[in-house]
């Protein structure tokens, strides 16, 4: 019998390329795309051209599967979306911190609520367009989790937290091709989403307000407080500290001889504190609600690349077990703007080793 594959289908290009290669290769592929976000949001010009949870994504999305010949259905995932991934990436700002929300929704919505729906549905698999590799290793008896071929597109730094269980469960078709390979099979094979533009943006908030969107979540007024530098004098105002994070320097409005840097962000007290770029630099940072995926959680310290931010360059640095499940992270060099919230993940070569969330 064929193996049935549940693949997610966001409407993109890299999505409806995946579907259609698993068809190629005699999968029985079923498509789903989720809503994430009120179907009132969609009416947004740039959420319709850009978003991935909108009323257009859909239709683009059946327009491949039409084409394709499967099924396609639309799950409404609004209040697994708003509890693991609104209200985190809200709570999360108002405490300072700069949350990356895409790693929230692959652990608990993509991996989880999606997954148990495509197991329920019959599926031996899910299946999603990311940029990403897994196998299975017969010396730590572990699925692994891998770099895409593509470095420019990879993802794997954003899948992290994917567990042992899950990894047994997902397909991720583009693994072993570029962007460019992507374009130009879902060009011969006359995908409907062969030209469509990438998504950068965060899909809730697709005009790029921040602030905006956590001011109305979290239905209270933002306040504006004292920017100080690091001796504690006062050195200007900010407008509420959910405009600001770690290594920014535009929009501070402070006149200074040397360019000023956010260096730390203090909601107990409402405080922005600013300082010149050297001030950014730290050797260290604690990490917490740490996942291992393609080997054992280590006894003792172990050396591999980190990446800091999803955009970062890997690291060298030196990863030691710390108590209550979390690590210490000690690079060899200096890093630039180490931001809490964000995720730090551990690679070996290509490999991904775990990651966690920067406390």
């Amino acid at each position: 019998m064929k193996k049935r594959v549940v693949v997610a289908m966001s409407g993109g290009v890299d999505s409806s390329v995946a579907a259609s290669l698993l068809v190629d290769e005699g999968y029985e592929v079923i498509g789903l795309t989720m809503q994430t976000w009120p179907s009132e949001s969609a009416r947004s010009s740039k959420e319709k051209q850009r978003g991935c949870c909108g009323m257009d994504a859909a239709l683009d999305a059946f327009s491949v599967a039409n084409l394709l010949g499967i099924p396609h259905y639309v799950l409404d995932f609004q209040e697994v979306f708003r509890k693991n991934v609104i209200t985190n990436f809200t709570q999360e700002y108002l405490k300072g911190r700069t949350p990356n929300p895409c790693v929230r929704c692959n652990e608990f919505v993509k991996f989880n609520a999606l997954l148990e729906k495509a197991i329920a549905l019959g599926a031996d698999f899910l299946a999603t367009g990311h940029y990403a590799a897994t196998s299975y290793c017969n010396e730590t008896k572990r699925y692994t989790l891998s770099k895409g071929k593509d470095e420019k597109k990879d993802q794997s730094y954003v899948l992290y937290p994917l567990k042992q269980e899950e990894l047994a469960k997902t397909l991720f078709p583009l693994g072993h091709w570029t962007k460019e390979e992507v374009r130009a099979y879902a060009k011969e094979r006359g995908l409907p989403t062969a030209e469509k533009k990438e998504s950068y943006d965060i899909c809730f908030v697709p005009d790029g307000n921040y602030a905006e969107f956590v001011k109305n979540q979290a239905g209270e007024e933002i306040r504006p407080g004292q920017i100080v530098n690091m001796d504690g004098k006062t050195v200007g105002d900010h407008k509420g500290l959910v405009h600001y994070t770690i290594g920014q320097r535009r929009g501070l409005g402070i006149a200074s001889n040397l360019p000023q840097y956010v260096l730390a962000i203090e909601p107990a007290t409402n405080t922005l504190v600013v300082g010149e770029e050297e001030q950014l630099y730290s050797k260290e940072l604690l990490a917490q609600e740490i996942n291992w995926v393609s080997i054992p959680p280590p006894l003792n310290p172990i050396e591999a690349t980190a990446k800091i931010r999803y955009h970062a360059l890997e690291a060298r640095a030196a990863i030691t077990p710390a108590a209550e499940g979390r690590v210490e992270v000690r690079f060899l060099e200096p890093q630039k703007a180490i931001t809490p919230g964000q995720s730090v993940v551990f690679y070996e070569g290509s490999l991904v080793l775990g990651g966690g969330i920067i406390a």
